[in-house]
């Protein structure tokens, strides 16, 4: 059983940066390919960025060269750091893990992200 635990959500003006971190327990984390997901009310969730146990990433569209994802294999973390922040970057941003392997997956609960002025 993997468990996730997402922080460092909360309220910033347009154009301001937050860091988000999520934190598994319970795993070997170079046997997980990481991402981040989020979902905004009334739209599906979409990921957001991934990284796999090597540190390849990949960035939705919408990122833009704005956010970065990284990956501290030896403390089991997954951080996204996001600059030029829009109000339509509000949502919830959720942790995720899948198991290299065997495709098993985890979410976090989830962490609250409001860009506003």
């Amino acid at each position: 059983q993997v468990h996730l635990v997402e922080s460092g959500g909360g309220l910033v003006q347009p154009g301001g940066s937050l860091r988000l971190s999520c934190v598994a327990s319970g795993r070997n984390s170079s046997d997980y390919v990481m991402a981040w997901y989020r979902q905004a009310p009334g739209k599906k969730r979409e990921v957001v960025a991934r990284i796999d146990s090597g540190g390849g990433t990949e960035y939705n569209d919408f990122v833009e060269g704005r956010f970065t994802i990284s990956r501290d294999n030896a403390k089991n973390t997954v951080d996204l750091q996001m600059n030029s922040l829009t109000p339509e970057d509000t949502a919830a941003y959720y942790c995720y893990a899948m198991n290299r392997f065997n495709a098993v997956s985890y979410w976090g609960q989830g962490t609250q992200v409001t860009v506003s002025a």
